[in-house]
Parts: C-alpha cells; structure tokens; sequence
C-alpha cells in the first residue's frame, strides 16, 4: 500500500499539493495542503469551495487560508502519485 497503511504518511506525502476534501453536510473544498495535526485538522491554502446549481455547472467560492476542523472530515482526497512512487503488495 502507498505511504504503508498510515493515513498519516499519505497525507504528510501529500503536503504542499492540491487535496480534495468531502465534508459532512455534503460541502467540498479543495485547496493546497499546508498542515494537519493526529485530529485531521487541516490548514488549506488557496481555498475554494465547490458547489453544484441547480442545472450542473460548478461554481466555485475563493475561501484563501482556511482551517477545517477535523470532525467535519469525510474524505480526504490526495494526488494521484506517480506509477513510479505506487508499490506492488
């Protein structure tokens, strides 16, 4: 498995890319990851919340520097890594 079986290796692998993150209340919010503590608690730089209209097209809210409290964490989607970085077990 990528990074071992620690979710906490991913996402310090996935420090300083872009990550997309799936909240409860059905919000989602990507942005560049700058940290995280054993909570998931995330600081996001260059924030953006994504939001579906009714009709389908996308509209996207400029949030900047957020904090996103662990608690409110579904899913946290990191970069595909390169076939190079991914390992076979």
């Amino acid at each position: 498995m990528i990074g071992g079986n620690r979710p906490l290796e991913l996402l310090t692998k996935s420090l300083e890319t872009r990550v997309l993150i799936k909240l409860k209340g059905r919000r989602e919010l990507r942005g560049k990851l700058r940290g995280f503590d054993q909570h998931m608690n995330l600081v996001l730089d260059e924030a953006e919340e994504i939001n579906i209209n009714d009709e389908g097209e996308q509209i996207i809210n400029q949030l900047g520097t957020i904090i996103v409290r662990g608690d409110n964490v579904i899913i946290i989607s990191p970069p595909r890594l390169p076939i190079s970085e991914k390992s076979e077990d």
